[in-house]
């Protein structure tokens, strides 16, 4: 039985090896944007793939920052839509939503944040922190520097400049 984020990966290196140099950027930012894989799995098949350690972080992190943004801010419309209704009915929270709701208030948007990425894809812990009301620009803050600090510790792992714990 095939894994999908694995078939997912080996496709995104696959496309990386057969297009042009000029493209391979945009496939690793495109593979960055994609739950699961993220900036960090994204940097990894871009080195992995031929790609300067550098160019491919920075491709991986901005496909990466760019999916949460639209995530981010669809997630402060439809908040603000549903909050703004009159009448609106208040549904009890949901078992892993007040699991959610009592880590954000032991470690706030910045432990959410840059510590969400060993749980949760970015996408859903951005999504998770806006609909609780916490402000987009902050949440886009906080995740940019989640995004920026787990895709550099890989890629520095990866091109061997740290060594990961054993």
């Amino acid at each position: 039985m095939s894994n999908p984020v694995s078939d997912l990966v080996l496709g995104f290196q696959g496309l990386v090896a057969d297009v042009p140099d000029l493209v391979q950027p945009l496939i690793v930012a495109l593979a960055g944007a994609v739950p699961f894989i993220e900036g960090e799995g994204a940097a990894a098949i871009g080195i992995l793939g031929g790609i300067h350690p550098v160019v491919a972080a920075c491709a991986a992190a901005i496909g990466n920052f760019l999916c949460v943004a639209v995530v981010v801010l669809a997630s402060s419309r439809v908040r603000t839509a549903v909050t703004g209704r009159r009448g609106a009915v208040v549904k009890p929270p949901t078992a892993r939503r007040e699991k959610f709701e009592k880590a954000y208030h032991r470690y706030g948007t910045p432990g959410v944040s840059l510590l969400g990425p060993l749980l949760l894809p970015t996408q859903f812990t951005a999504a998770a922190l806006t609909s609780t009301g916490v402000p987009p620009m902050r949440v886009l803050a906080w995740q940019a520097a989640a995004i920026v600090l787990w895709t550099t510790v890989v890629t520095l792992i990866i091109t061997g400049v740290i060594r990961a714990v054993a």
